[in-house]
């Protein structure tokens, strides 16, 4: 506010002095006497400048790589997950913020399930496993589960008939889950589960009773290079059944790796090994954020020796 002090000889002088200097909006702030006369004090309202809102700062939304995202479209990786994953500093980056990666229990006395769809690769992935095992001096047992393809037993059998071990064979459930309570304690447990259908509800229902009852670790075994949409519906419904791990196959083979990162987002499994060969031996790479970056960014040329890379 603008403050003036007026002096006349009558308060209605200096009233009228004060209005015609500030206008009729004039506030009288004081009347008193002075010498000669009046003293009145008043103020005018000063108009304010509009003050404009401060907007907080927008919120930078992250502009995808349009490299990282072209090798994840060509991979077949769904779109919601390509605006996950081609954001930040790097690939592996974002795969480790968003995918879980842990090791496979095979400690001593833990009981490994291997389930999954028909022919995604349990058996041979169970004599990889057994075959590791037996190098690092440990005795697995191994038991076979499978009574319902044809061969699936003597497949396994040639494997651990080789490696010194036995193969226990439980084609249903009451004698798997017999064979289970009388395990070895001083070695893992690998079961060989029979192809299931990921949405029937017995099947479900029998493997998620199968898990709690012994306490096991059920790994989804499932082949690389299939339908990203079909891959992800099929691990959340095992999922759903008490199973957290996933081990894809194929990976030699297949040339998009989108179902692998769909599967593995849609049921938060953790991703720990991957089949990359038919090798007993050599058959398995260790998946971690890194590896699974660039496996992803790799031409599908120089993935076809994926194997002998990841070995080497």
């Amino acid at each position: 506010m603008r403050l003036r002090v007026f002096h006349a000889r009558t308060t209605a002088q200096a009233l009228a002095q004060a209005r015609a200097a500030l206008g009729e909006d004039a506030l009288i702030l004081s009347t008193r006497r002075a010498q000669g006369g009046v003293e009145v004090t008043a103020a005018a309202p000063v108009a304010e400048e509009p003050v404009e809102p401060i907007a907080p700062p927008a919120r930078r939304r992250a502009t995808p790589d349009e490299t990282v995202a072209a090798a994840l479209r060509r991979h077949g990786v769904p779109e919601a997950l390509i605006e996950t994953f081609a954001v930040g500093d790097s690939l592996a980056a974002a795969l480790a913020a968003s995918l879980d990666f842990a090791r496979l229990p095979l400690d001593p006395g833990a009981v490994l399930l291997l389930c999954g769809p028909p022919g995604a690769g349990k058996t041979l992935t169970a004599a990889k496993l057994a075959t590791r095992l037996r190098i690092d001096g440990a005795a697995p047992a191994v038991i076979a589960a499978d009574g319902r393809r044809a061969g699936a037993v003597d497949q396994l059998a040639a494997y651990t008939r080789l490696l010194g071990l036995n193969l226990v064979v439980a084609p249903d459930i009451p004698r798997l889950a017999k064979a289970i309570a009388r395990r070895p304690q001083d070695a893992p447990t690998l079961v060989d589960l029979a192809g299931a259908d990921p949405f029937c509800e017995q099947d479900g229902t029998e493997l998620a009773a199968l898990i709690e009852a012994v306490g096991a670790t059920a790994v989804l075994v499932l082949p690389a290079g299939t339908d990203a949409a079909e891959a992800g519906d099929i691990a959340a419904a095992m999922a759903a059944r008490g199973v957290r791990h996933l081990l894809p196959t194929r990976l030699d083979v297949a040339r998009r790796l989108g179902s692998v990162v769909a599967a593995a987002a849609a049921g938060a499994l953790a991703l720990a090994e991957a089949g990359i060969g038919p090798g007993a031996t050599d058959g398995l790479a260790p998946v971690d954020p890194a590896a699974l970056e660039s496996w992803l960014l790799a031409p599908p040329a120089a993935r076809r020796s994926l194997r002998k890379d990841v070995m080497a």
